[in-house]
């Protein structure tokens, strides 16, 4: 019998009408003799609202128990879920991460999923139920309740279909699946059918919302086919797949040159001034910022031409953790040596990402001559096989996608549908 896990994010169980449409497209999958796990999103805003109301009592909230607190946005749709589905005269049966066997480390707000021990939701789906699991949480060594941060319901979807080896594992938002670009910053975005594991890894590392990027390592690693697609409408989605299923589901002998453009307005760059210039001088400064709990994204190192024996290493970074790399820096100044530190919370990340790119020159012209006509200024450039990255003005970074978009033929004739408004 097939098994899918179905994913739904926070826009799609939002309130009672929207819970009880996905209530019934949970039922639709079981008359259709499939065995069902659904993993879901707390609703709307309720992850937000109560991070608000833990500042409101509270400076700074002790990590173990805002994990405890965050945990209950998952279980109230859990359990509306559940009584909906029930309701439609399906048997359904709510679990907290803890309850469904998901074990994580013990770093409270960003745990890390050690293990899947999915006994309870086997034995449910195994007796004819619908297993619905809280997202987003599990438990640690300590039996304590734990977050697994941005994405974590998504990640949690995937580790529940690795652990039960399903078919599928289909991811529902509140768009039609994988667009070209961000529908609400480029209406003429059209949907892709398929992508591979890797083209979507480096969208979602360089600002693709639609998936997080720790689910898509962790369906590369099983092997799980991912499904993104609309909970407000039937349409196929776009699979996410090994590369040869993808050429096969494109029905193409080869993919597309480009894929997709992805942006990123989340992240800020810091530059360390006057580093000096020899061995190991690197290695201590981003000691000091992994120090931190910070992760970088693009790195670039530049010597002066009118000083000697000195280098500037410039990094991204989440804008939220910029406060955390600076005071981790200015406290290790006197030991590394560098002269000053900048930052600039201003910066937009632009990335093309394609498979095709890997045989077609001239990829990085056509980029490079659409940005110069926005009049976009590059400050730093990464590339992969399959991605060209560029930082660049935060202002300029909306226009420069579009006229990206357009260069590379990517514009469809009709509007993109975005049914929500959060594009989870």
């Amino acid at each position: 019998m097939t098994l899918v896990v179905q994913k739904f994010g926070g826009s799609s169980v939002a309130d009672a009408e929207s819970i009880r449409r996905v209530a019934k497209r949970v039922v639709d999958t079981y008359n259709e003799g499939k065995q069902v796990v659904v993993i879901v999103s707390a609703m709307g805003d309720t992850t937000d609202e109560l991070i608000d109301l833990a500042n409101s009592v509270s400076t700074k909230p002790p990590a173990r128990e805002m994990d405890v607190l965050l945990t209950a946005g998952e279980r109230i749709s859990m359990a509306l879920l559940a009584m909906a589905v029930n309701e439609l005269g399906v048997p359904a049966f709510a679990y907290t991460g803890q309850q469904a066997g998901l074990h994580t480390d013990s770093t409270y707000g960003k745990a890390s999923i050690v293990g899947v021990i999915p006994e309870r939701i086997a034995r449910t789906v195994k007796e004819g139920g619908v297993a619905i699991i809280a997202g987003f949480q599990g438990v640690n060594r300590h039996n304590d309740a734990t977050t697994l941060g941005r994405g974590g319901s998504d990640t949690t979807a995937v580790a529940f279909a690795a652990a039960l080896n399903a078919d599928v594992c289909e991811i529902y938002s509140d768009v039609d699946g994988v667009f070209t670009a961000d529908p609400r910053v480029v209406p003429s975005a059209h949907k892709l059918n398929a992508l591979s594991f890797e083209e979507t890894l480096e969208m979602a590392a360089h600002g693709a919302k639609i998936l997080h990027l720790r689910a898509v390592e962790y369906a590369r690693r099983f092997n799980v086919p991912l499904h993104v697609r609309s909970s407000f409408s039937d349409k196929e989605g776009t699979w996410i797949v090994e590369e040869n299923s993808r050429k096969y589901l494109e029905g193409k002998n080869e993919a597309p040159i480009i894929s997709g453009v992805s942006h990123d307005k989340s992240q800020a760059k810091i530059t360390v001034v006057g580093v000096p210039d020899h061995p190991g001088a690197a290695a201590q400064l981003f000691a000091v910022v992994a120090k931190a709990d910070v992760n970088i994204d693009m790195i670039v190192q530049n010597t002066p031409t009118n000083l000697e024996g000195v280098a500037n290493i410039s990094f991204t970074l989440p804008i939220a953790d910029v406060d955390a790399a600076v005071l981790g820096l200015e406290g290790a100044q006197g030991k590394i040596g560098f002269e000053k530190i900048t930052r600039d919370d201003g910066v937009g990340i632009l990335s093309l990402v394609g498979a095709g790119m890997r045989s077609h020159p001239g990829v990085s012209v056509k980029l490079f001559e659409a940005l110069q006509e926005t009049g976009v200024n590059i400050d730093m450039i990464s590339t992969s096989e399959i991605r060209i990255s560029v930082v660049m003005e935060q202002k300029l970074l909306d226009d420069a996608v579009r006229a990206v978009h357009t260069a590379f033929g990517l514009d469809s004739e009709g509007e993109a549908i975005v049914y929500g408004g959060t594009g989870r």
